[in-house]
């Protein structure tokens, strides 16, 4: 089962940043709307992966894999809420500024990447030295990433 992390900060996330680089008021609108799905998502499983470290009794945040995870997690927050209140077409308080749109652009990229490869590293700890399994994933965010990351 692909878990919520995965969908949200690899599927959604991927094809918010896609959508946006088509351009136009409907794309960017979808932009966001897409994005915050992955990003509620995402929070669906860091909650469910907290909740599940709870009852097994076992500490949490202690490898670089949650701390990346987490800081991805909270940067696209960030991210998004900059967003939506100064760069939403309708009503945006800063929306025609190049300098803000420049960091958020830049910002989620790199918590994209970090996300990513946050991701990846999960993976590598569940599946081990199955190389194949982690080929599965691997190979297309390798492949996605030239169009969604640059």
């Amino acid at each position: 089962m692909i878990c919520p992390q995965y969908t949200g900060m690899v599927g959604m996330m991927g094809v918010a940043a896609v959508t946006k680089k088509r351009g136009g008021y409907t794309n960017t609108k979808l932009h966001g709307m897409i994005a915050w799905a992955g990003l509620i998502l995402a929070g669906g499983g860091l909650y469910v992966i907290y909740q599940h470290k709870e009852s097994m009794g076992k500490n949490h945040y202690t490898t670089y894999h949650s701390w990346a995870g987490l800081s991805a997690f909270g940067g696209c927050i960030m991210t998004g809420l900059a967003g939506g209140v100064l760069l939403h077409p309708d009503f945006g308080i800063d929306k025609q500024n190049k300098l803000v749109r420049a960091v958020h652009k830049y910002a989620s990229r790199v918590l994209l990447t970090l996300a990513w490869m946050a991701t990846l590293s999960g993976l590598k700890t569940l599946v081990g030295d199955d190389l194949k399994a982690l080929a599965l994933f691997a190979v297309p965010l390798i492949v996605a990433g030239k169009f969604t990351l640059m």
